[in-house]
């Protein structure tokens, strides 16, 4: 028997980072929010390294998302500060800046060629020889030949904030449920709400889509409607320093070995997080060549990691979009808000979210900032062909 529960303002589907903060924003500004996820702070939010790394990763063919990035990272300090004093837990900022090293003469010339660009765009970036490199991080491998050194790319504690914004959505008076959306419910042209696993409803002025790849999977939505998200596996590491080791590096340490991209990111922990493959596979299956890869490639930049102890290999799906940016803002018909599609970016990108969603639910207008990532700009044909 269909139970209908009392009508919020906003139901936002998905408990990762991206939907508890656009939650603890909303009920911040006064509106009555519920949360729809059956683990939250997990799934993708849970497997991530947490780089905070606009100027490292830049596109050359993605000035929008770049500009997107790079206010994202700018807003983290005041985010963090707000956050940790609502939650009363500390969320994990780390300001450590970001090495991208080069093996090879082949690297060198791809990070000079990147360098040349960060240059032109204003980016804060400088090259370092092999030796001033190993100067800021003497555990580097020998033969590291010369580094992109961005001081301004820092990180975050994923786990941490994850577990800050759970803990401030709940202190502003957010609703958890902890169960699964099973349907997007429409009244004619109008989203209205979303029925549970359990038959249950829940009403809502708004319904906000931010369930990471599966964004695009729920029922009630017609193909024109559905975000085109698809699930990217990733598998990471996380190393443990054995008793009495001094510790491997001060800041993330990026790299290319044998054609694969490999990242090195110390907490103040003393774990070491190394990731991670991107795989056009929807499983969370760990495997065992995954893992040596991963062990290969960071020993190849930092000897010294294998005498570390493996503490956990985990694999999550990240959610692609067509053109690897996010999906923001209102749908084409009224009640239904998006918030998914993140890639790779979904840590970074949380600030910027929040802020771009909870302005929209609370006066009806998206933020300029976040106007290029509309659903719109997808043709229908190609995307749902």
């Amino acid at each position: 028997m269909t139970s209908v529960r009392a009508a919020r303002d906003v139901v936002v589907v998905g408990g990762g980072v991206i939907g508890l903060a656009i939650a603890w924003r909303a009920a911040a500004a006064g509106l009555r929010v519920a949360v729809v996820d059956p683990r939250p702070a997990g799934g993708a939010s849970d497997v991530a390294a947490g780089m905070l790394a606009p100027v490292t990763e830049a596109e050359y063919d993605g000035q929008p998302l770049l500009a997107l990035n790079l206010e994202s990272a700018r807003r983290y300090p005041s985010f963090v500060a707000e956050l940790e004093q609502a939650a009363g837990r500390p969320a994990g900022y780390r300001r450590t800046g970001t090495l991208a090293v080069a093996l090879d003469a082949d690297d060198r010339t791809a990070l000079r060629e990147l360098l040349a660009f960060q240059t032109e765009l204003g980016l804060d970036a400088s090259w370092l020889t092999g030796r001033e490199a190993r100067a800021l991080e003497p555990m580097l491998a020998p033969g590291v030949s010369g580094a992109l050194h961005v001081p301004g790319d820092h990180q975050i504690d994923n786990r941490l904030l994850a577990a800050a914004l759970l803990s401030a959505a709940d202190r502003a008076g957010v609703d958890l449920w902890r169960c699964r959306a099973s349907e997007i419910l429409r009244a004619g042209d109008r989203v209205i709400g979303v029925r549970l696993d359990d038959d249950g409803v829940l009403p809502a002025g708004a319904v906000v889509l931010a369930a990471g790849w599966w964004s695009g999977a729920f029922a009630g939505l017609p193909a024109a409607l559905r975000p085109p998200v698809r699930p990217v596996k990733g598998q990471i590491l996380r190393l443990r320093l054995p008793a009495g080791h001094p510790g491997l590096l001060g800041r993330t340490v990026r790299g290319t070995t044998r054609g694969n991209s490999v990242y090195l990111v110390p907490r103040s922990s003393g774990e070491l997080v190394v990731g991670a493959s991107v795989e056009e596979q929807p499983d969370t299956e760990v495997t065992a060549g995954a893992v040596y890869e991963l062990l290969r490639d960071a020993r190849d930049l930092v000897p010294g990691t294998s005498e570390l102890v493996l503490a956990e290999a985990s694999a999550g799906l990240r959610p692609g979009t067509p053109d690897n940016a996010p999906v923001l803002g209102p749908a084409p018909v009224p009640g239904l808000v998006y918030a998914t599609g993140h890639f790779r970016n979904g840590v970074l990108l949380t600030p910027v979210t929040a802020d771009a969603i909870a302005a929209y639910l609370t006066t009806g207008a998206l933020p300029e900032l976040a106007a290029p990532f509309t659903l719109d700009r997808f043709d229908p044909a190609e995307v749902y062909a």
